[in-house]
């Protein structure tokens, strides 16, 4: 029996909790059934208590005690913990029926997801090549006030198009946070970064305001901030990173605004697209739903 989840992932502050907080009250409106899972070891305020938390079984904050470790290295420990202790997941989730839609709130140290090969062995596990056969689609949020630097802008797709790369599963990107630009951004410019390519470079403001910074820094330490991000190197870099993320063609965005229900049931719908959802769903007959309202009518 097939099961569907997301992978709700992105760097810190990106909104990832906020985001799961959203989709399960939207999930709720519309009577579906969800199962959310918090593996962030160090996460502490939820919106709704999770089904599954992985404090449970292990957090950072014991093992930086104990391991004298820092909180990126605790990290790491914790998830290599779980994976020699995966039973924690799959006991809670094989039970579970198709009609779940299983939430994963992930932490946002996003090395996790690009460099260190311990959340592609936990999706393996979680998906058809694992025990537990679950669809599986990653969310990767980037927070849209990132538009307004457009070297952070194409730092953080590249950081998507990274996870992409490792985790070989469906992805969703999502610029969240827009009530915080939509009203300082244009929207036909903010149409630019829904596709991200070169383009956006070739205009950047930051060129014109790092002019300012270099002609007012002559004399300066070249090694401060004001000259290295003013100069031509800088710009190279972000115009070779801006090309390999071109190349690749694979990052587009969804926009997201918590705020806003449609918004919300928007990304929904691109994730049970994903991971086909609803073809699984068993079909309804018109006279079924007939006949329940029948019945919750003489039950009132």
């Amino acid at each position: 029996m097939s099961k569907f989840g997301v992978l709700v992932m992105g760097p810190a502050g990106a909104g990832k909790t906020t985001f799961c907080s959203a989709l399960i009250q939207h999930l709720r409106l519309n009577k579906r059934s969800c199962f959310y899972v918090n593996l962030d070891p160090a996460a502490e305020d939820f919106s709704y208590e999770p089904d599954l938390d992985i404090k449970d079984l292990i957090s950072v904050e014991d093992v930086m005690e104990e391991m004298g470790l820092g909180p990126n290295g605790g990290l790491i420990y914790c998830f290599e913990f779980l994976l020699e202790n995966l039973d924690f997941l799959t006991e809670a989730i094989d039970p579970l029926t198709e009609e779940y839609l299983i939430i994963i709130d992930m932490p946002g140290q996003i090395e996790l997801y690009t460099h260190i090969p311990v959340v592609p062995a936990l999706v393996k596990h979680l998906t058809r090549t694992g025990a537990l056969n679950v669809n599986l689609c990653a969310t990767y949020l980037l927070e849209s006030t990132f538009v307004i630097d457009r070297a952070k802008f194409f730092a953080g797709t590249l950081s998507a198009m990274s996870a992409m790369i490792m985790l070989e599963i469906p992805h969703v990107n999502v610029l969240s946070k827009m009530d915080l630009v939509k009203d300082s951004v244009p929207k036909k410019e903010l149409k630019r970064f829904i596709d991200p390519d070169t383009s956006l470079l070739d205009d950047d403001p930051a060129d014109t305001r790092n002019a300012v910074v270099a002609s007012q820094d002559r004399g300066v330490d070249p090694l401060t901030p004001g000259p290295l991000l003013a100069g031509g190197s800088f710009k190279r870099l972000n115009q070779a990173v801006a090309q390999l993320i071109d190349d690749f063609s694979m990052v587009s965005f969804l926009e997201l605004d918590v705020q806003d229900e449609d918004s919300v049931g928007a990304i929904l719908s691109y994730i049970d697209d994903a991971i086909q959802y609803h073809e699984a769903q068993e079909p309804r007959e018109p006279k079924d739903e007939i006949e329940a309202n029948w019945e919750d009518a003489d039950m009132s």
